[in-house]
């Protein structure tokens, strides 16, 4: 179910300024590049990333400090248009602003991971979205351990990579049996997410993720293993 819109003066006016700013960046050849790296997932303004932050800064520039409900207003009314650089500039918003977001949020975050869905707004709502949320509150990793049971991939790609930012506040065990439960996924964005899942926490713990491969190498598959390994 789609979460409600919820009533936000500043999302109004978020909105506004957007709308009118950043089709003015865009560049309909480079739209069509975009478009098909993309694979077409979404339509193109065709605004650069570095083009796109400035314009975000004008965007920006007077509306002040959001509540809870203002992010998800902004974030959901973003998803609503149909070129993919809105979604960009939500992402942005979110990464900015999560602290300001409770665990009431997660809804908000899952609607955005399972609508429009690729590694370009996933990934970045997986590790400072959702991640952020599930730390700051203990009780939402029981809701991982849903999402990662999840037929859609990008829910479940969520909830392997959700605490890829987390270092030494990483929990292993739920890591490794994340990434356990589904080592024989046959999608390569699951399979690249727990070899890069695995990759990261390498950097905090080398030596737990080695013997984590070593033992369990069977129950992943080739591409989760060469990701995870490939630094070690």
């Amino acid at each position: 179910m789609t979460p409600r819109v919820p009533r936000s003066p500043l999302a109004d006016d978020v909105l506004g300024r957007l709308v009118r700013v950043y089709p003015g960046g865009g560049d309909p050849h480079r739209a069509a590049e975009m478009v098909a790296y993309m694979k077409g997932v979404a339509p193109f303004l065709g605004i650069r990333t570095p083009e796109r932050r400035t314009l975000s800064r004008t965007v920006l520039d007077g509306p002040p400090r959001p509540t809870e409900a203002d992010c998800a207003a902004v974030a959901l009314r973003c998803w609503e248009l149909a070129e993919r650089e809105y979604h960009y500039f939500a992402v942005d918003y979110l990464r900015r602003h999560v602290r300001v977001c409770s665990s009431g949020f997660l809804p908000v975050a899952r609607h955005l991971v399972a609508t429009t869905s690729w590694w370009d707004t996933v990934d970045h709502l997986a590790a400072h979205v959702v991640g952020p949320l599930v730390a700051a509150d203990d009780e939402l990793a029981a809701v991982m351990d849903e999402w990662i049971e999840d037929d859609d991939l990008w829910i479940a790609r969520t909830a392997l990579l959700h605490q890829l930012a987390y270092k030494d506040r990483t929990d292993p065990d739920r890591l490794f049996a994340y990434c356990l439960r589904r080592g024989t996924h046959p999608d390569f964005f699951i399979r690249k997410a727990i070899g890069w899942s695995l990759r990261e926490y390498a950097k905090t713990d080398p030596g737990a993720v080695r013997a984590f491969v070593s033992d369990e190498r069977e129950r992943l598959s080739p591409l989760s293993v060469r990701e995870a390994l490939k630094n070690l």
